[in-house]
């Protein structure tokens, strides 16, 4: 089955995020095909660089960019929310005085038009 995850809740805080970077890895390891990996509203927040988690803590952020390395799996924000939430690319600074964006690599921004078109060619829309 062909998969496309939907991940609005942030890193850290709630389980969605970690429940959500686990189901992932449970579908790749049993052969099923994950697609792409949107993350809607506060969701975004698993793109923030920025985000640094206590030494004993995992790093789901580091685990969403491996995912993307090992498997090629999309992972797609949305600029909307991304933006509302400070979670900006390098390209989007000359608009607002910031140096450098926060968006961790691997992650890439788009709309909801993205996640329409996952969500037309998966078998399953799974949210968390």
């Amino acid at each position: 089955m062909n998969y496309t995850i939907l991940v609005t809740g942030p890193p850290y805080g709630t389980q969605n995020s970690s429940t959500a970077f686990l189901f992932c890895q449970s579908l790749l390891k049993t052969k099923h095909i994950l697609h792409s990996v949107f993350f809607y509203c506060d969701g975004v927040l698993n793109a923030n660089n920025m985000t640094t988690p206590a030494i004993d803590e995992f790093n789901l952020i580091n685990a969403w960019q491996g995912l993307n390395k090992k498997h090629q799996v999309k992972l797609y924000v949305c600029n909307s929310a991304a933006l509302r939430r400070g979670v900006i690319e390098d390209e989007k600074l000359f608009n607002m005085n910031v140096k450098k964006g926060n968006l961790a690599l691997s992650f890439q921004l788009s709309g909801l038009i993205e996640l329409a078109k996952s969500i037309k060619i998966c078998d399953r829309i799974i949210q968390f």
